[in-house]
């Protein structure tokens, strides 16, 4: 059984909704920075192999950095809103 989440409240909600969107924005600017660097890179060792090839490489990296953002927002809202602790631990409490 399940107590109730801080997540349930609004005030908190809100709080904790608005920091996991600006950690996103903060992701979405870290994706590009990091897919145009690796851009920059294959560009230097490589040169123009396919307009392809860069246009692939670009769109993983970049989603590849926002799937990870998304994951680890959602560890530190899920932990930093306290929803962890109203999970309850059924091994622990025997039940």
């Amino acid at each position: 059984m399940m107590s109730r989440s801080p997540l349930d409240d609004s005030p908190a909600s809100d709080f904790a909704w608005a920091r996991f969107r600006r950690m996103m924005r903060w992701w979405a600017l870290a994706s590009v920075l990091i897919a145009a660097a690796a851009l920059a890179w294959f560009w230097s060792g490589l040169g123009l192999v396919s307009i392809h090839f860069y246009i692939a490489a670009a769109l993983g990296i970049a989603a590849m950095t926002m799937m990870t953002g998304a994951l680890m927002s959602l560890l530190f809202l899920s932990s930093g809103s306290g929803h962890d602790e109203a999970v309850r631990d059924w091994e622990r409490d025997g039940d």
